[in-house]
């Protein structure tokens, strides 16, 4: 196999964006364009490539995303091994699960095995890290660099690696790729004519926290009445998939399903689409634990994270103690506006203070740094081999059809035989399947149960 080459100051670098939900093909899209090193103009459109499972996007999905790419196809991990075998690229970019980068860690060192010069790995997290922190990191330990979003993350995953004795040389610290948009203008005049844009209250939904009927149809009450005691307000209920889609994690009540029982005032709507253009008309944002919340603080929009249903390790707004964000929907239908705390943002990697434009300075660095190296990266070395995880890693490996030695199995899926138009249907009526089976069975089934 011939040795790729390192990319020169004026030749874009080629990228390979490997991702497997839409939030983490949003996520690794972008970050492709971040921490493209050299001198090019423009930053390069990466090739894209979506790994087939229960959140693969669909058509819509990407299309709300709206991140562009030379390419995009839909892959088995087997299939896109074959393809990193036989293309070159100088960054791969691995936007998956802890699981999903730690096969492909192990897959592409066998792939790359004999190769004079191999492709600078990356990997990360989309937002907030609150948890599976030790389990997820190792994971994605062996990857040339893990990102880390903010001052805080970078800290904690050095911590980890170092206290079980791995390298974490890699652990780079960057800000969230999708961060942008103009600052918080202000609240509009209360005193405009009508027919100017109203105060706008938006509650980023999760898929999935809180995750019991109860809770979410709390929350959903709750939106309503504060939509019901603001009439001059126009209140919206920001959603991340339509029903029978799925994103990085599985929702098995939609709150389109749950408002079906509600009459909410006409001042109440559902949307949808890209989280930047509904920030541009937000006034007050309110979640849960949502990364929406970064993306408002970063513009100083006014910014809640609520308390109503504890703070909670399992609902992910532990990770704001310390924000001056926290509040209860008591507390703001009474009026009250949080404060954040400017040193908690300013660890957040949030980037408020203006310094966005370098945070992705240090990674660019190192990339071009390993591409520059004259005999290029060093092997890929993942914390998880079989002497150290015999009883873990074969099974993360297997169900990417992969061998405890990164080789796939037998009857993996050949990357060479496009997929005829029986298997599609096939395919599609399985994944419809699953989404019925998650959203409208399981949760029969545990009501039975809670009998």
């Amino acid at each position: 196999m011939p040795p790729s080459k390192p990319p020169s100051n004026t030749t874009p670098p080629r990228i390979a964006v490997l991702a497997d939900s839409d939030t983490r093909w949003k996520w690794g899209a972008l970050t492709a364009a971040r921490i493209a090193p050299g001198d090019a103009p423009t930053a390069p459109a990466p090739d894209g490539f979506l790994l087939r499972g229960r959140a693969t996007p669909t058509p819509r999905q990407l299309a709300e995303v709206g991140v562009r790419a030379d390419s995009l196809r839909e892959v088995t991990a087997v299939e896109f091994l074959r393809v990193m075998e036989r293309q070159e690229y100088d960054v791969v970019v691995l936007a998956l699960v802890g699981g999903g980068v730690q096969a492909m860690l192990h897959g592409l060192a066998h792939a790359w095995r004999g190769r004079d010069r191999r492709p600078v790995v990356v990997t990360g997290y989309v937002g907030v890290v609150y948890e599976k922190l030790t389990d997820g990191l190792l994971l994605r330990h062996g990857a040339d660099l893990v990102l880390a979003n903010s001052r805080q993350d970078a800290e904690r995953f050095r911590a980890v690696y170092e206290g079980v004795g791995a390298d974490a040389s890699a652990v780079t610290e960057v800000a969230l790729p999708f961060l942008g948009g103009e600052p918080y203008p202000g609240a509009p005049d209360p005193s405009a004519p009508r027919g100017q844009r109203p105060y706008t209250v938006v509650f980023a939904a999760q898929p999935s926290v809180p995750d019991t009927r109860r809770d979410r149809t709390y929350l959903l009450e709750r939106l309503v009445r504060h939509a019901r005691l603001h009439p001059g307000r126009e209140v919206l209920l920001k959603l991340r998939s339509r029903p029978g889609e799925h994103t990085t994690h599985i929702e098995e009540l939609p709150y389109q399903k749950l408002a079906q029982r509600l009459d909410p005032p006409p001042n109440f709507r559902l949307v949808y689409g890209n989280m930047g253009d509904v920030l541009d008309r937000t006034d007050l944002m309110v979640t849960v634990s949502s990364t929406a919340a970064l993306e408002s603080l970063h513009r100083r929009i006014p910014t809640v994270v609520l308390t109503d249903l504890g703070v909670r390790e399992a609902l992910g707004n532990h990770h704001f103690v310390g924000s001056g964000c926290l509040a209860s929907w008591d507390q703001l239908d009474a009026g009250h506006l949080p404060v954040a705390d400017t040193a908690w943002v300013a660890r957040q990697g949030v980037a408020a203070d203006g310094t966005y434009a370098t945070a992705f300075d240090a990674a660019r660095e190192r990339i071009a740094g390993l591409l520059g190296r004259p005999e290029g990266p060093p092997p890929l070395a993942p914390y998880y081999t079989a002497e150290t995880a015999p009883g873990y890693l074969p099974g993360v490996l297997a169900r990417h059809h992969l061998g405890p030695d990164g080789v796939p199995l037998p009857g993996a899926p050949a990357a060479d035989k496009a997929p005829g138009p029986v298997r599609q249907i096939v395919r599609r009526a399985a994944r419809g399947a699953y989404r019925h089976g998650v959203q409208r069975v399981a949760p029969v089934i545990r009501r039975m149960g809670e009998l």
